[in-house]
């Protein structure tokens, strides 16, 4: 079977590798081609454009480069109908995505959404052409389901793949992880800025700023695999801070507490049982924007599943010096540590349990045999 598959930033790039891999064992003749980013490659997929080609964040930015969005669309479409799959699979990035969709229906192929655009957080009118243009949704929240059905839509939860990433993952050494990084024996505070530049640059600067409150700590910023060290230098020059990229995971796992941008990383800084503060800070415009339109009391993965404030959120003028530091010293109490992990495996209880690539291609497949 042939297999077109659209991922757009790094976390989609972990979930559709895992999926390729699942794919491969159900079909051995897949032929699969995708966008995405070097993980899908890796697991053998033909990669047609990376997902760095079009990293916009927020709404300023899209606009700002609509031409070039345009034309990816265009080119994207032409590629699909060169190489006529069996189905195409999307991945989250519902901007780029349900455009695709849209065409892809119209033009007879089998579509099928594997993480569903966050309709559940915003403009909830997507859900009619959600349902119009895709045959099959899995979702891996648990209250996805629940918000699709309110829409009379069927969706499959199939649980969340970060459970598989983490738990199939390779288990690193801490004595030799700190050798190898050049780090002290003081216990590690990580902190994960995101994966765009745009974001980094107004997420960093203020987590370093309570380094020197936390002198007994080893601060040690994740590198993401899209971003070289030349770009975080100019944040850690002349600090004691440490940087290691894409290996976040092996960080996390090590680490006795996080700073940690919004995101999917909150939900594997709590699957890996790390304390943490959630934080978000966007440009003014997008942030004003994104708050008429968002109807969530949260914005973590871990609040949301969970239903409640599990993690401190520190969001736009709320993210600064003063209430980073009270936040960060409050996740160092151990009473607090304690509730937070209580928490954390009532959430991975939650979240289904392991096997949602394998459930989810054993799916697809199924529904293109018959």
């Amino acid at each position: 079977m042939r297999y077109y598959i659209l991922a757009g930033e790094a976390s989609g790039d972990l979930h559709g590798a895992n999926l390729i891999k699942a794919l491969q064992k159900v079909d051995t003749s897949a032929n699969i081609k995708c966008w995405g980013g070097d993980l899908m490659q890796d697991a053998g997929a033909h990669l047609v454009k990376h997902y760095k080609e079009r990293a916009f964040m927020g709404f300023t930015e899209v606009l700002m480069n609509i031409r070039k969005i345009f034309k990816l669309i265009s080119f994207c479409k032409k590629d699909i109908a060169d190489f006529k799959p069996d189905v195409i699979v999307f991945i989250d990035n519902s901007g780029f995505n349900l455009r695709i969709a849209k065409w892809a229906k119209a033009q007879g192929y089998r579509t099928n959404y594997y993480i569903s655009p966050q309709v559940w957080a915003s403009r909830a009118s997507r859900v009619k052409a959600i349902k119009r243009d895709i045959d099959n949704m899995f979702v891996i929240l648990p209250f996805v389901k629940a918000f699709y059905k309110k829409y009379d839509y069927d969706v499959t939860f199939v649980g969340h793949p970060l459970i598989d990433a983490i738990a199939n993952r390779t288990q690193v050494n801490p004595k030799k992880f700190r050798e190898a990084n050049h780090l002290s024996q003081k216990p590690i505070i990580a902190l994960l800025p995101g994966s765009r530049k745009q974001e980094i640059t107004k997420m960093l600067s203020v987590m370093l700023s309570v380094i020197n409150d936390f002198s007994e700590y080893q601060f040690v910023i994740a590198g993401a695999p899209s971003q070289d060290f030349q770009f975080y230098q100019s944040f850690i020059k002349g600090s004691d801070v440490k940087f290691i990229s894409n290996k976040t995971y092996d960080l996390l796992s090590v680490s006795y507490a996080a700073l940690v941008t919004s995101g999917t990383a909150t939900l594997e800084t709590a699957l890996f049982k790390v304390p943490q503060v959630v934080c978000y800070k966007g440009s003014a415009i997008s942030y004003h924007i994104a708050k008429r339109i968002i109807t969530l009391k949260f914005i973590s993965l871990v609040n949301l599943v969970m239903d409640k404030e599990v993690v401190t959120e520190l969001i736009q003028n709320d993210f600064n010096k003063k209430r980073l530091k009270t936040e960060l010293q409050r996740i160092l109490d151990k009473d607090e540590r304690e509730t937070m992990f209580s928490n954390y495996y009532e959430l991975e209880k939650k979240l289904g349990g392991k096997g949602a690539s394998e459930k989810t291609a054993q799916l697809i497949y199924k529904a293109l045999k018959s």
